[in-house]
């Protein structure tokens, strides 16, 4: 899942747009580090704990953050729908962790494919409209491609929980990019607008 709905010119915050990716990059890589150093104890109640808290931190990050500071409009209401998903997937799968393999590959493959589908028609509406678009394909894309990747690998706790931190690296390093890029265009253009105030 990738950053939620920057600001268009003429918003309210648009400097402080970075912080939404910024925020969702700290939390998969922190969900990639804690599944990438506990590689022995990767049962499927383990991975739906991981999980549970990935997803309610990071949906209610995208909830929230885009609320904040997102553009009004359908897209920024496609967002908060995509964290509303994962803030009830994650509290299912933390209070339901004992459920096993089963439960985790089911709650993560729902999960991918909804948000991949949300991030990705993001995407196809604001393609030409919004600097962010390009983020929401990749993201949407891999998070998309994680949903296909469980329903084809066999059912292994070790395996699936391994695909999960995957994805979380790639996509909380992209994330991080991002929320990089937005900053430093949001200081450039503050900068520009100040010089041509100034003249």
């Amino acid at each position: 899942m990738a950053p939620a709905v920057p600001q268009k010119q003429g918003d309210p915050n648009p400097s402080r747009y970075w912080v939404v990716p910024a925020v969702r990059a700290l939390v998969a890589l922190a969900t990639a580090a804690a599944v990438t150093f506990t590689r022995d104890a990767h049962t499927a109640q383990f991975g739906l704990i991981v999980f549970g808290l990935f997803a309610v931190l990071d949906g209610l990050a995208t909830s929230v953050l885009t609320v904040l500071f997102g553009a009004p409009g359908l897209t920024k209401t496609l967002f908060a729908v995509q964290g509303a998903v994962g803030v009830v997937a994650g509290v299912v799968a933390l209070a339901l962790n004992g459920g096993g393999l089963g439960l985790f590959l089911y709650l993560v493959t729902v999960w991918a494919a909804l948000t991949g589908v949300l991030e990705l028609y993001s995407w196809v509406r604001e393609r030409r409209r919004d600097a962010a678009a390009r983020d929401w394909l990749i993201t949407g894309a891999l998070t998309a491609i994680l949903a296909l990747a469980l329903l084809i690998v066999p059912a292994d706790a070790v395996l699936a929980i391994g695909l999960f931190g995957a994805w979380a690296v790639i996509v909380g390093v992209f994330q991080g990019i991002g929320a990089a890029s937005l900053r430093s265009a949001a200081r450039s253009a503050a900068a520009t607008g100040r010089a041509e105030g100034g003249s």
